[in-house]
């Protein structure tokens, strides 16, 4: 599994860190990270179980990443929507 695709020029570029879709479970966050930092995705979710485990932390992760990181194939996050509509209903008396 490589995260990196070849342009033009031959550099080699990291796809933009998005929710996958194929190795959901919950939210495809654990996915989505395992591909953009190219290691296994089993190893991202074990790291995430365990700090939930010890402390609490991965839980708070898992939901920052799910509200922050845009699902595959879209450029926006489900922060953004959450945003972008609540500016739409602003204060109206």
């Amino acid at each position: 599994m490589t995260s990196h695709t070849q342009n033009s020029v031959g550099v080699s570029a990291k796809r933009p860190l998005r929710r996958r879709e194929d190795t959901r479970m919950l939210g495809g966050v654990a996915g989505g990270t395992a591909q953009f930092f190219d290691v296994d995705v089993l190893y991202v979710r074990i790291g995430l179980v365990a700090l939930t485990v010890f402390g609490g932390g991965g839980a708070v992760l898992y939901i920052a990443a799910l509200a922050l990181i845009p699902e595959e194939g879209s450029d926006v996050s489900l922060a953004q929507k959450i945003l972008r509509r609540a500016r739409g209903y602003a204060w109206r008396s």
